[in-house]
Order: structure tokens, then sequence, then C-alpha cells
């Protein structure tokens, strides 16, 4: 839905399940016209698709594609951005470092995320741009002692450029500007603003400058130019607030950088703090966080350092003392504070004081995908859970 006639708002369908385009187009139909109903009932509603790789090639097969279009101008609702980050299921199984697979050194990740475009390219309404966001190129533990080599690090940059390429002439032939938003992430190769400017400073604006001038034609300023065009950043709050980053910083050095922020996902992460109660009433909350689907890297600041260890487990089983950690568990925007446990809303909060006087980005999307595997006493209706997150959002913009 367009808010104050300048943001796009919407929330992730990666919250339904979609193993394939039956599974996906059912969780659709089942629920996104009843929300846009509470939300959005005489206005159009934007959406945040997301598709695996398997239900993107069958949305392909026949006139598929076409029909979701026609359904959803029927319904009302309008397609802008979509996440390419989870390639495969993204629900019941065991998810974990997989959702970095394939990574951005491989051609199954190209072909995935080109895919992806071109569908967008035929649903996105025209006058509007659009993205998506995809994996930070690939996963740190992956690798000996967490350092990639410099040609995992290359092979990334030069697949983005084939996507600047791809997007440009996308462009060219129908008249849409589409954007990748890279999404860092705790342990992704991209962690925080610092990877996020030496990436495209070592490896992306070089590599790809290369390869669109031998390609293309252009001038390396030209080239430039259509690299911070079309390669942007997703800046994830929750990602974000576990490099204990403050947004209008990161905003302020990507600007200076000339790095775009394609969409920005609204999203809180856990907060634990020493002195909310004793200890190990503080441990016995957090371990209900504990489940076996998703990665739930725990971050903290220790002097100028963020340490981040690699997912909740480790954490609970050392139950070493701290002052305050944070934790890669996406819950409810709307809550601000749940027994002894916290979320880091006032990140959201932060984002949201800065949007009233600078439109850092166009796209919000909520990203609460957890609702499944959320400890009960924070589960609902996930219909009403999704529209108290709109309505909240909302409400504060």
């Amino acid at each position: 839905m367009l808010i104050k006639d300048k943001f796009h708002l919407t929330y992730c369908t990666n919250i339904h399940p979609g193993r394939d385009w039956a599974e996906t187009l059912a969780s659709l139909q089942e629920y996104v016209p009843g929300i846009k109903q509470q939300v959005s009932k005489d206005s159009p509603m934007g959406l945040g698709l997301r598709l695996s790789n398997t239900a993107s090639e069958e949305m392909n097969v026949g006139d598929r594609l076409h029909k979701f279009k026609q359904w959803l101008e029927e319904e009302g609702i309008y397609v802008f951005t979509m996440n390419g980050f989870p390639f495969g299921n993204f629900h019941n199984e065991r998810v974990k470092d997989h959702v970095h697979t394939p990574d951005w050194s491989t051609d199954d990740r190209l072909r995935y995320t080109i895919r992806l475009f071109d569908q967008l390219a035929v649903l996105i309404p025209d006058g509007i741009h659009g993205g998506i966001s995809t994996s930070p190129i690939s996963y740190k533990h992956w690798y000996p002692k967490g350092k990639p080599t410099e040609d995992v690090l290359r092979k990334g940059a030069a697949q983005l450029a084939e996507v600047v390429i791809h997007l440009q002439k996308l462009e060219q032939r129908t008249g849409k500007y589409l954007h990748l938003d890279i999404e860092p992430e705790p342990d992704g190769l991209l962690e925080n603003t610092e990877d996020v400017l030496q990436f495209f400073s070592n490896y992306l604006l070089p590599v790809a400058t290369d390869i669109l001038e031998s390609r293309l034609g252009t001038e390396a300023d030209e080239a430039r130019e259509l690299i911070l065009k079309y390669i942007c950043i997703c800046y994830d709050i929750c990602h974000f607030s576990l490099a204990y980053e403050e947004p209008s910083e990161t905003f302020s050095r990507f600007r200076k950088a000339g790095i775009r922020i394609g969409k920005i996902q609204v999203s809180a992460a856990l907060k634990i703090l020493s002195k909310a109660g004793p200890a190990a009433a503080i441990w016995n909350a957090l371990s209900v966080f504990d489940e076996p689907t998703y990665l739930h890297q725990v971050t903290e600041r220790v002097g100028g350092t963020v340490v981040t260890y690699p997912d909740l487990p480790v954490v609970l089983k050392s139950k070493k003392p701290f002052r305050e950690l944070r934790a890669h568990f996406h819950v409810p925007v709307f809550l601000e504070k749940f027994g002894l446990l916290y979320a880091t809303q006032d990140q959201i909060l932060k984002v949201i004081d800065i949007l009233r006087t600078e439109t850092i980005s166009e796209h919000l999307e909520i990203e609460t995908y957890t609702w499944e595997v959320l400890p009960v006493s924070l589960k609902s209706d996930l219909g009403d859970s999704i529209v108290r997150e709109i309505q909240w959002l909302t409400s504060k913009l």
C-alpha cells in the first residue's frame, strides 16, 4: 500500500509455506485477500513476493504467470518487491546455513535471480521501480577461519556484473527499473556497513567495471553509474541492529559512497539484558527461542568489537556472563518487551524517525518470518498477526 504518497509498504510472503508453485499460490489465496480487507480495503495493497526456485520455475509453465498477474489485479494487489534470498524450501524443515545455498559464486544463484527479475518485470505495475533482495554473497563459516578466498569474492562480483547487464537490457526493453538489493546479515560475507563498503570498493566496482567496459563498451564512469544504479542494499533493521550500528551513521556512509538502499526490511531482533533479572531466569527465558529450523546468530559488543556466535545453542551452552546480547530471531515488530526479554524495536523507531525527513528508500517490507517457530506465548492467528504488524507500522509512519 502507498503511505504518505511515497512509501510502498508490504509484508514478505516468506511467512507462508511455498515449497512449489501450487503451495505458494494456495497460501497467497488463503491469506492475502483477507489481510488486504483489513489494512487496505479501498486502495491497492502492495505485496512482497517470495518464490522458491522450484516455485519460480513452475510459475513459468504455460500461462501461470499471466494468470497470477490477473488474479493480483482482480484482488487489488500489486507486487513491487521480491525476496530472492532463500533459494529452497523455507518452512517445516531444517534450513540453518543452507539459506545461503547456492551462493553467489554459482550459476544456479545467478539463473534463479535473473528468472525472478523477468517475472517481476511482468508483475510490477507501470510507473514504479522494483527490487529483489538477495544473500550477502556467501556464508562465512564455509571457509577456513571464516576467511573466503579472493576467488569467491571476485566470482560473486562478476556474477553481479551479469545481473547489471541483464537489468539494463530489461529496462531498455520494458521501461521498468529494477534493482538487486544485497542483504547483509551476521556471518554472511557481508555483515555490516564496513563489509559492504569494502566489497563495493575492492571487488564489485573494479571487477564489474572491467566486465561492463568489455561487454557493453562503456567508459569507466558510466559503468560505475550502472553498477550503483542496479546493485543496491537491503537494509534489514534486525540485521544491522545485530551489528550494533546506528541507522543514521550507516545511511550517511552509504550515501557518501553512492550506494543506494533499495529496500528497508522492517524487523526486530531479540535483545537480552543481564540487568533484566536473575541470570537463571534470563537463560530459561532465552532457551524457549532455541528451535532447529533457522540460524539464530547471537552478537555481543565487547569494547569496540562485535563478537558473533554462530547459533543460539552455542550461547545457551556456555552461559557466560554478559551485559547485553542480541539474537537473530525475528520477533513481532509491535512488541518492545516480553517477560524478561526485549526486542530491538527502538532501532525500527529510529529508522522511522529518519524517514520523516529523508526518503532513504521508498520500499518498506515487514519481515517477521518466524511465526510458526515462535514460543507458544507469542503465537496467535497468522493473519491477525500480520495485520497487527502492518497497522502498528502504519500508525508509526
